[in-house]
C-alpha cells in the first residue's frame, strides 16, 4: 500500500480556513488531520464539535480526527455527527480502552489509538487486532512545530513487528515533527500515514509539499 498523507489543519490559517480546505481538497493528500485539545489532557486548547461539524461541509476526503482530551468516551457520538470518519483516543486517557475502541466501531467509525513519547508500544498487545490505527506520538502532544523525536523510528519497527506478530491490520501513523527530510525514513520504518502540519502550511507551496510527501 502506499502511505497516506493527512494534513494537520492544526497549522493551517485559521482565518483563512475554507481556502486551506480547499488546497487539501485539490492535493494528493489522502485525509484531513484534525487535532482536537482540551487545555486538560495537552496543555493547549485546539477546536472542537462545531469546527469539526463546519469542516466536514467542504470536505471531499476522510476527517482524522484525533482527541488529545480526557473522558473522550462521553463524545464518540458527537464526533460522529460531525463528520468523522476515523477517531483516536489516546491510550494515556482511557480506563477501559477496549470498551472505548468498541464504542467508537459501534459508531460505524474507524478505531485508532495514539501512544506518547513515553508510551511503549507493547502495552498496546492485547488490542491491535481491534483496532484500525495506531497514532505514535512523534513530539510531545500539544503543540505544533515541536522537534521530532528521534525513539520514533524504533517504536515504529516495534509496532510492525507486533503487526506481523499478532497479525492484525492496523495502520501506523506518525504525528509530530513530520516533515521532508525525515519522511522517507519513517515509510523506510514502517509508517503508513504521514501526518504533517507546519511542515504543509508553512511551506511556500503546500500543494508540492503534500505531493513530495506522497512521491517519497
Amino acid at each position: 500500500m502506499k502511505h497516506l498523507i493527512a494534513p494537520s489543519m492544526l497549522a493551517s490559517d485559521f482565518g483563512n480556513l475554507k481556502s486551506d480546505i480547499e488546497m487539501v481538497n485539490n492535493s494528493e493528500s489522502d485525509w484531513f488531520h484534525l487535532d482536537v485539545m482540551d487545555g486538560v489532557f495537552v496543555p493547549n486548547i485546539s477546536f472542537g464539535i462545531p469546527v469539526i461539524k463546519s469542516i466536514s461541509q467542504y470536505t471531499s476526503k476522510p476527517l482524522d480526527v484525533h482527541l488529545m482530551i480526557v473522558n473522550p468516551d462521553i463524545y464518540i457520538n458527537e464526533f460522529k455527527k460531525a463528520g468523522a470518519n476515523i477517531l483516536t483516543v489516546h491510550y494515556e486517557a482511557c480506563d477501559h480502552l477496549h470498551r472505548t475502541v468498541q464504542a467508537v466501531k459501534e459508531q460505524d467509525m474507524k478505531a485508532g489509538i495514539a501512544i506518547n513519547p513515553h508510551t511503549s508500544a507493547h502495552l498496546l498487545t492485547d488490542v491491535l487486532k481491534d483496532i484500525n490505527l495506531v497514532c505514535i506520538m512523534s513530539v510531545n502532544p500539544g503543540f505544533g512545530g515541536q522537534k521530532f523525536i528521534e525513539n520514533t523510528y524504533s517504536k515504529i519497527a516495534t509496532l510492525k513487528h507486533l503487526r506481523e506478530h499478532t497479525k492484525s491490520n492496523f495502520l501506523i501513523e506518525v504525528d509530530g515533527g513530520v516533515n521532508t527530510q525525515n519522511a522517507e525514513k519513517l515509510i523506510q520504518c514502517g509508517a503508513d500515514v504521514l501526518v504533517a502540519g507546519n511542515s504543509v502550511f508553512k511551506s511556500k507551496n503546500p500543494t508540492e509539499t503534500i505531493k513530495t510527501l506522497k512521491h517519497i
